[in-house]
């Protein structure tokens, strides 16, 4: 019992703080002050009406009875004679049901009246009359003078006070009072404006409650598919095909949801990729160790076998290298230190650097027009950039010639001039379909590195370094992107490729991040 007592105000708490509830709530609140001010508003107007109803018959009724009294004359009232038999025609009182009359003489008291009022409701007319009495002198060449009596048994009275001019100068006074609603038209509209008020709270509340809900419906699903997703099954889509703001924040969250996925799967393709790049020459140094060590071999043997493990060491070594490298970017941990820099110093600088290497595998590097670039960049990552694409071109060039060339040079005018450096070979060149793929982790063209891991051993070089790991281009693009600029490639199939790196004259960025 106790559980169920439990999930009920759990449930009601979840209903009391939910969004949809408190958005009925505030709705209500606002449609209750509408309604309470047209409701007031309604009832004030009428209020007036009755009101003015009211006196307009009252001033008509006090006029004729105001005309009989003088025709019949003070004195007539002074001698004590009673009112009543005036008031009355063939046992018929001439006065309407809930109206009541006051004759005041000039010392202000009731001397009679007929009606309803009880004599302590006369005298409360009396008083107030005397209070305002300057109002009443001031009525005389007027038609009357209205007074509210509220009364506890018989509600407000309206009276109209019609001056009688007595004989010796004195001001005799007639009251002709009546309840301002007595039909009850007021109570009746208030009730009734009190109802109707309710009734439409409440049916505003059952149908907001609803129109709510169907408004929230698309937060549920976002909510429920948040839930259902986890990092293993990122697929989910909500595709809700609507244009308002939710029909909007479903379309983030699928895109998000697709960006997260795919970020995962290159997460996950990172990893098997690196795995899979480490396996082979840890296997390789393996078996050669093994080999090394079942028998007793002789020393042209063992230096074989020391040279094939130190080529895969630096294999991996150059590819954890690279790991690390993409993994501190891809953190946010990498700063950038500007300095100003020639350009064409670094390209000189790389190309004198790699030019064993070249050699070594038959190329030439040949240094174009190097004209003077000054940059702000960060020296170190900008040398790495040329350095990998020059390592690149060295590793497919395989043309006639065998040749590669380093260019630099500034493009552009005014605000918009960007340098620029080019590295070209006149190798196998790459396929279009590749060029999309080639700046993306362990991406490697398969056909050209194959043909390139042939000749590798055909010359005697070692073909963990003629391979590559495929990180090298990525690190050039971050590079780049870091610095604020572009990388693109043009090649065409048995001609050569030429990479080309456009960077701004003069950046500002003190700190990055991963790019975009």
């Amino acid at each position: 019992m106790r559980s169920i007592a439990r999930s009920f105000l759990r449930r009601v708490r979840l209903v009391v703080h939910s969004v949809r509830f408190r958005l009925t709530l505030w709705t209500l609140a606002i449609l209750a002050l509408v309604l309470a001010a047209f409701s007031g508003f309604v009832y004030y107007r009428q209020m007036q009406d009755v009101e003015y109803e009211t006196r307009v018959r009252l001033e008509d009724r006090v006029r004729q009875f105001g005309l009989l009294f003088r025709i019949v004359g003070t004195g007539f009232l002074e001698q004590g004679n009673s009112i009543l038999p005036i008031l009355n025609q063939n046992g018929v009182s001439v006065l309407q049901p809930g109206e009541a009359l006051a004759l005041i003489d000039p010392n202000g008291h009731a001397v009679q009246q007929a009606g309803p009022l009880s004599s302590a409701d006369i005298q409360q007319l009396t008083a107030r009359i005397s209070q305002a009495g300057s109002s009443v002198t001031l009525a005389l060449d007027q038609n009357s003078v209205s007074l509210d009596l509220p009364t506890a048994k018989n509600g407000n009275y309206m009276f109209v006070i019609a001056p009688l001019r007595a004989d010796e100068g004195g001001i005799w006074l007639l009251a002709l009072g009546s309840p301002v609603d007595p039909g009850g038209q007021l109570q009746r509209l208030a009730l009734t404006l009190l109802g109707g008020s309710l009734a439409i709270l409440l049916a505003a509340a059952l149908v907001g409650y609803w129109l709510a809900g169907r408004v929230m419906r698309p937060v549920h699903i976002i909510t429920q598919a948040a839930r259902e997703i986890s990092e293993t099954d990122l697929k989910r889509r909500l595709n809700l095909n609507t244009q308002d703001e939710l029909g909007e924040l479903a379309n983030t969250f699928d895109k998000m949801l697709g960006r997260l996925q795919a970020a995962f799967d290159r997460q996950r393709q990172f990893t098997a990729d690196a795995s899979h790049e480490l396996r082979t020459p840890l296997t390789i140094i393996d078996l050669e160790a093994e080999r090394a060590l079942t028998r007793r071999r002789s020393p042209e043997e063992y230096e074989r076998a020391l040279g094939v493990i130190q080529s895969e060491n630096g294999y991996m070594s150059r590819l954890v290298n690279d790991l690390l490298t993409l993994a501190r970017m891809d953190a946010g941990q990498t700063v950038l230190k500007h300095e100003e820099v020639d350009l064409s110093d670094l390209a000189l600088e790389v190309v004198e650097r790699l030019a064993p290497l070249a050699r070594r595998r038959g190329v030439e590097i040949v240094a174009r027009e190097l004209p003077e670039v000054v940059v702000q960049v960060d020296r170190q990552y900008i040398v790495q950039l040329i350095s990998n694409l020059v390592e690149n071109a060295i590793k497919y060039a395989g043309g006639a010639g065998r040749h590669v060339w380093v260019d630099t040079g500034i493009k552009g005018e005014g605000k918009n001039q960007q340098a620029w450096i080019q590295v070209a070979d006149d190798g196998v060149g790459i396929p279009s379909e590749h060029i999309p793929h080639l700046f993306d982790r362990f991406y490697q063209v398969d056909k050209a590195r194959s043909r390139m891991n042939e000749e590798a051993q055909n010359d005697g070089a070692d073909s963990g370094e003629a391979g590559g790991s495929g990180l090298g281009l990525a690190i050039v693009q971050w590079i780049a992107q870091a610095h604020g600029g572009v990388v693109t490639v043009s090649s065409e199939v048995g001609q050569g490729t030429t990479f080309e790196v456009a960077l701004p004259m003069a950046t500002k960025f003190t700190q990055v991040t991963r790019p975009a």
